[in-house]
């Protein structure tokens, strides 16, 4: 990296494809606003120069986007950028070849922190630990503990974690269904497999045949219906610790409440009878066919699967729903994916080569949170990709947004805490549960900590309690059957991750 001191202008965007400046960046033209920067800001008074950073980043379109944005993004930040885009699905081994070769970037994003060549790079001292220099920084103080131990390693934070909702799921039913069937919206599981069973037998829709059913679900145990449903019964996310002792979620008395709840669904058909090996598509098009009521999943999709509906159930009304649980009581709980960590933006020690290069790109990092590029990276330029009415963004161009503004979407460090409003009332809404989800998240008390043989045979192992779980569902195997696969788990490597998880506990607490 070329190192040359900032100074930040805020922008207007107006009217085109023109960016105009208007002088309101005076919050971040220092770095971080701190006594001891008093010698680099000598340095600003005599240098307007960009500063030149390399980004290795992640692609999750099918083409980068075109330079109008990142051109917007430079003049903002005053910087000159070079991407390196990834294709998300190469991803592992453009990095694992990335790491081994030395060939990165100033900016390395990492979005699969449980790589074992990321992980052991990280640990080996490869990228620099940042949190010395968090509170320079306006936008990357603001940084939670919580987030800030949930993405370190080790107790040591290798870079800006990505700032993703803490838990984005809930239940997403056919309120017209339940207008039919003159039934209000399900507090509790009890009532929410009465609607599955009035669904499946009460013929919601009208048509005098048997052609519904409850649940429509498909073969992801995280993200389709069952550890959502799982949490509704008190079930720990991934781990329970109590006083420094770990238990994995499989193997608690709600896990088998849970496994009971779902095997009931699938025994007495309010669920469909192929989920095991149903596509996350198939689930989306066979619900907004009409084949059934009850989506488990992201409340975002709500607005997909509304849209999938468009001239086929155009009667389709949706409810969605973020609060239930067993009792009915005021004490919920929905599972957090990744503690609301959506990974790194780490950088190298062998491109950053010093602390002052590190602040120039911790303070590109902290300004491109600013609302006004959150803006740039969500919606576009003004006049050109979107039109602001108050605080709502509506696109003006579509096909322009895709392809200019879309690919920025997962570049974006932080997606919580701003004012734009995007889309519909059905995604305002989804939105707005999802934000109340903060209060209720469960996060994974072993998220950050360091498991030697997790690292390795993780994976290998939860394929056990996966097919144990799916097993017990379709009824292939009873209880006995499935406490053996629990034993099996612990004697093939799972008790040592355990006792791992506990040492790593216990160090850093």
């Amino acid at each position: 990296m070329i190192k040359k001191w900032k100074r930040f202008a805020a922008l207007t965007l107006c009217g085109s494809a023109l960016l105009a400046a208007c002088g309101s960046g005076e919050a971040s033209s220092e770095p971080g606003n701190t006594d001891n920067n008093d010698s680099n800001n000598d340095t600003t008074e005599e240098s307007n120069e960009p500063t030149q950073i390399t980004w290795m980043n992640m692609l999750h379109t099918a083409s980068p986007p075109t330079d109008t944005v990142t051109n917007a993004i430079e003049e903002y930040t005053n910087t000159e950028l070079e991407f390196q885009w990834i294709p998300d699905a190469s991803k592992e081994e453009r990095l694992n070849t990335a790491l081994a070769s030395g060939n990165l970037a100033d900016i390395v994003t990492l979005t699969i922190l449980d790589n074992s060549s990321v992980r052991n790079a990280l640990k080996a001292g490869q990228f620099w630990d940042v949190e010395p220099f968090l509170d320079e920084f306006d936008n990357l103080s603001q940084i939670t503990e919580d987030t800030r131990r949930s993405a370190s390693i080790e107790g040591v934070l290798y870079g800006i974690p990505f700032q993703k909702p803490l838990a984005r799921n809930g239940v997403v039913l056919r309120k017209d269904w339940l207008d039919n069937l003159g039934m209000e919206e399900p507090q509790t599981l009890e009532e929410l497999y009465e609607v599955a069973r009035a669904f499946s037998e009460d013929d919601p829709n009208g048509t005098g045949q048997n052609d519904t059913t409850g649940f429509m679900d498909r073969a992801d145990l995280k993200y389709g219906s069952f550890k959502t449903l799982a949490t509704y019964h008190g079930v720990p996310n991934e781990w329970k610790e109590e006083s420094g002792e770990f238990t994995p979620q499989f193997d608690t008395p709600e896990y088998v409440e849970a496994l009971e709840y779902m095997r009931e669904l699938y025994t007495n058909g309010l669920i469909n009878q192929d989920f095991a090996v149903t596509a996350k598509t198939d689930q989306q098009e066979g619900f907004a066919q009409g084949r059934a009521g009850i989506y488990v999943g992201g409340l975002m999709d709500a607005r997909n699967l509304y849209t999938l509906s468009e001239g086929i159930t155009d009667d389709m009304e949706l409810s969605q729903l973020n609060k239930i649980n067993k009792d009915g009581s005021d004490d919920y709980a929905i599972w957090s994916d990744n503690n609301g960590v959506g990974g790194l933006l780490a950088f190298p020690k062998s491109e950053v080569s010093d602390e002052n290069e590190l602040r120039d790109v911790l303070q590109f990092v902290n300004d491109i949170m600013d609302e006004e590029v959150y803006i740039m990276m969500t919606s576009g330029i003004e006049g050109v990709h979107h039109e602001m009415d108050g605080n709502t963004s509506n696109r003006i161009n579509e096909d322009l947004w895709q392809q200019e503004v879309q690919p920025f979407a997962s570049s974006r460090p932080k997606e919580i805490g701003y004012d734009l409003v995007t889309g519909d009332e059905l995604k305002l809404y989804s939105d707005n549960l999802i934000l109340e989800n903060e209060e209720i998240a469960v996060l994974n008390p072993a998220y950050s900590l360091e498991s030697t043989t997790f690292t390795s045979q993780g994976s290998e192992l939860s394929v056990i309690i996966e097919d144990a779980t799916y097993q017990y569902i379709l009824g292939d195997i009873d209880l006995d059957g499935f406490e053996a696969a629990v034993e099996r788990w612990y004697q093939s490597g799972g008790q040592q991750i355990v006792e791992e998880y506990e040492a790593a506990w216990a160090e850093i607490n």
